[in-house]
């Protein structure tokens, strides 16, 4: 148990988080225990026993879903620790859990002329000048690659690869470490930021920071904020930078398969990345029917 709570401590879970994980696990190897089997053992049929035990002990399917998601972690820890070769559970989720639904999404053109249109020029103070182009590369590292706040806060100079046109992303504590492409145009201003901007800003601020962006901290969120509100007078459609992450993702799901723009989006689950197929009813229907059998 000890070995399973500092695997979840090194993928960044909250300690709330573990301890709910960790009853899961205990709860899971009680049953196992009862049916003649073990979490290193089990198989998808046997699997499905114990969500039928589940359904009879009365949790709603959002719950049993909460729970499937709680052992596909024990299960990753296995095939981690090379007691398992698979995940008997990955593909399962149940059907008619209800779900959040994304409205009024904005096209890649949207998102691109959010970019492009944001003012850098024209500015009187040369302070502002430089925040401008800082948060010019922010709605670039939203509207390009999807990023959330916590993983703009998360970034340091070290995770850029601009001689590479890339750039790493961090695990979190509910996302996956990746990395992602960059535009051309992305790296050229990435250069003049690193090398001028950022050490200008610096300066000014007094601060000594690896982070990427200064303030390199939830102040950062603020000016997240900031940016979505000026995002919104560029376009009325724009929400927040939740709305703008799951157009992206919503875009990426035309041009990649469900697996590229899992890791694209850094979700851990699959299912995470099939929410954003439901304004193709048709399409979502098929991989219901196809992976998640449980009626």
């Amino acid at each position: 148990m000890n070995a399973y709570r500092s695997y979840l401590e090194q993928e960044n879970y909250s300690a709330s988080s573990i301890d709910c994980y960790i009853n899961e696990m205990l709860h899971f190897k009680k049953w196992c225990k009862r049916n003649h089997t073990s979490p290193t053992e089990i198989d998808y049929k046997t699997s499905l026993k114990y969500i039928k035990y589940l359904t009879r002990k009365g949790n709603s399917k959002k719950t049993i879903n909460h729970k499937l998601g709680s052992l596909k972690n024990l299960f990753n820890y296995l095939i981690n620790e090379a007691y398992r070769i698979d995940n008997p559970i990955e593909n399962i989720n149940i059907k008619g859990a209800k779900r959040t639904t994304n409205h009024n999404l904005l096209e890649a053109g949207e998102l691109e002329d959010l970019y492009y249109s944001f003012e850098t020029e024209n500015i009187k103070d040369a302070y502002h000048i430089l925040t401008a182009k800082r948060n010019k590369i922010i709605v670039g590292l939203m509207v390009y690659q999807g990023l959330k706040t916590t993983e703009l806060i998360q970034l340091e100079v070290d995770n850029l690869e601009l001689h590479k046109g890339k750039i790493y992303i961090k695990s979190g504590r509910k996302s996956n470490a990746r990395t992602l492409e960059l535009k051309s145009w992305q790296v050229i201003e990435l250069l003049e930021y690193v090398k001028e901007v950022r050490e200008d800003i610096k300066h000014r601020k007094g601060i000594e920071s690896e982070r990427l962006f200064i303030p390199g901290n939830a102040r950062l969120g603020n000016t997240v904020l900031h940016i979505a509100k000026k995002l919104k007078k560029t376009n009325r459609k724009v929400v927040n930078i939740h709305q703008i992450r799951a157009s992206v993702i919503t875009n990426w799901l035309k041009q990649y398969n469900l697996r590229e723009t899992q890791y694209l989006a850094g979700h851990r689950y699959i299912s995470s990345t099939e929410r954003y197929l439901q304004d193709d009813l048709e399409n979502l229907h098929e991989i219901v029917n196809n992976f998640h059998p449980i009626q």
